[in-house]
């Protein structure tokens, strides 16, 4: 497996050890949280990419999709050796042919509603392998739960259509806007690449969608007048059925929904109606995966209850609206929100859930194209903020620096927005995460919400000043 410490790999090699296969793998020495998972399930990792680390009597190689296979030591040296090679898209769509599988899929949610899916497959009974695209706390950190053999549930990515590997019985649609920029230069490529995704659906497959989501009821009812034959299960507040969303009320600390077809109350401890929606769309799949057995007015409602409760004890996943703690009085939060639809949803959800704190907002772009693509969007999504820190983009690998467009742009841009101006807040500007420690230190203040996203490394920001806050109490 090389590139053994990616959160997808070490999933897929939980799964595969699970099934008695005999791994061994290799990534940079950097330590990651999966270092220990990987450690736990016995695969023998080697650091660095060495022709001569790769065993004499491999039968598969498995690579992350970040290495090239003309470029890779290992992956050279595996076809050199004739062995056979797979990406992790292929690889997982190799296991989603063994087995009854459901693919998650949209721009946004797909982490939290597979995570979500998960846990109330677990609390339904449901005899399910989940795999979410972060750690997750109801996995006990990891982001693989194995409670059988007989379903798989997966999230998949749109990135370069690697989705198209995958073989679906059941899809959760969750939303669809520009994104990925670099590789879908215009809404209908993206769009294109969604709906044809759908229709990997075989015949009486279901199709589990957001009405909510423009782009994904647009995608949604192309996929249906090309392929009647898919079953429609719409959730939301404009969907039609038993999970229309007819409620959501946020207080201090929790938010409770109800649903057109379920006469009771669902409680969430997680920010944002988003989530709610993630949450919605979780307990469809996961009823429709139990199938027969949710048939029975008495069966389906001691699924509903089970699904209540998972829902209820869900404490999120690795970087999406994640608690970091508290200290000094100020809440310390991170989230991987990285799009302008993404960053908006996610500060209205956390200023409905804590309206009486100051909500101090840390974003780090990522990709030159997405940001040059989405400025004006960007600057919008921020409007909610009391007092915003920006920082230079955060690059990808698979781009070059665009001069037209930076991080100090962007905070001119947010600067001149009416919204963050109308809160009485400010607009910062540092162009390394770290430069900005100082600054915040001595600004943060009792009743304060701070709050690092984007897909770079600012996290390392929030995680510098909850360790600054808790060492001050201590020596009080």
């Amino acid at each position: 497996m090389v590139g053994a410490k990616g959160t997808g790999m070490t999933a897929l090699a939980e799964i595969l050890a699970s099934m008695g296969a005999l791994l061994e793998g290799s990534d940079v020495a950097d330590i990651f949280y999966t270092d220990a998972i990987l450690e736990k399930i016995g695969l023998r990792l080697h650091v660095g990419f060495e022709p001569t680390a790769l065993p004499r009597d491999c039968i598969l190689v498995i690579h992350s999709a970040a290495y090239s296979r003309e470029d890779n030591p290992q992956l050279v040296e595996a076809k050199k050796r004739g062995l056979p090679i797979l990406n992790y898209p292929e690889a997982l769509g190799a296991l989603s042919r063994r087995q009854s599988s459901a693919g998650i899929s949209g721009v946004h949610g797909k982490t939290t509603t597979t995570a979500l899916a998960g846990a109330i497959a677990r609390e339904m009974g449901l005899p399910a392998t989940v795999i979410a695209g972060s750690a997750v706390a109801n996995f006990g950190g990891k982001s693989t739960m194995i409670a059988g053999k007989g379903l798989l549930v997966a999230e998949t990515c749109e990135y370069r259509r690697h989705f198209m590997n995958f073989s679906p019985d059941r899809i959760v649609l969750t939303s669809v806007e520009p994104d990925h920029q670099d590789y879908y230069p215009t809404y209908a490529d993206i769009a294109q690449a969604f709906e044809d995704y759908v229709r990997l659906l075989p015949r009486g497959g279901a199709l589990v969608w957001c009405a909510d989501d423009p782009g994904a009821d647009d995608v949604a009812h192309r996929a249906f007048a090309a392929r009647p034959d898919i079953r429609s299960i719409p959730y939301g507040e404009k969907a039609q059925g038993p999970f229309n969303l007819r409620s959501y009320e946020a207080s201090e600390g929790r938010a409770v929904f109800r649903l057109g077809g379920f006469d009771r109350d669902f409680e969430l401890h997680v920010p944002g109606r988003h989530v709610a929606l993630d949450a919605i769309a979780a307990l469809a799949l996961c009823l429709d995966l139990a199938g027969d057995d949710a048939q029975g007015e008495s069966r389906l409602r001691s699924l509903v209850e089970a699904g209540a409760r998972a829902i209820s004890a869900f404490a999120g996943s690795k970087r999406r609206s994640e608690l970091l703690g508290e200290a000094g009085g100020v809440v310390f939060m991170d989230d991987y929100g990285h799009h302008p639809t993404a960053v908006a949803k996610t500060i209205e959800g956390v200023r409905s859930f804590w309206p009486s704190r100051r909500l101090v907002v840390d974003f780090m772009s990522h990709t030159y194209s997405r940001t040059k693509a989405l400025l004006g969007e960007f600057a919008e999504s921020l409007d909610l903020a009391d007092a915003v820190i920006l920082h230079g983009i955060y690059a990808s690998a698979r781009e070059s620096k665009d001069p037209s467009v930076s991080g100090e742009i962007l905070a001119e841009k947010v600067a001149g927005r009416a919204g963050v101006a109308k809160h009485g807040g400010r607009v910062d500007f540092f162009e390394r995460p770290l430069d900005a420690f100082t600054a915040l230190s001595g600004s943060l203040r009792p009743g304060d919400l701070f709050l690092t996203m984007g897909a770079g490394d600012n996290w390392k920001l929030g995680e510098a000043l909850l360790r600054e806050f808790t060492s001050r109490g201590a020596q009080r």
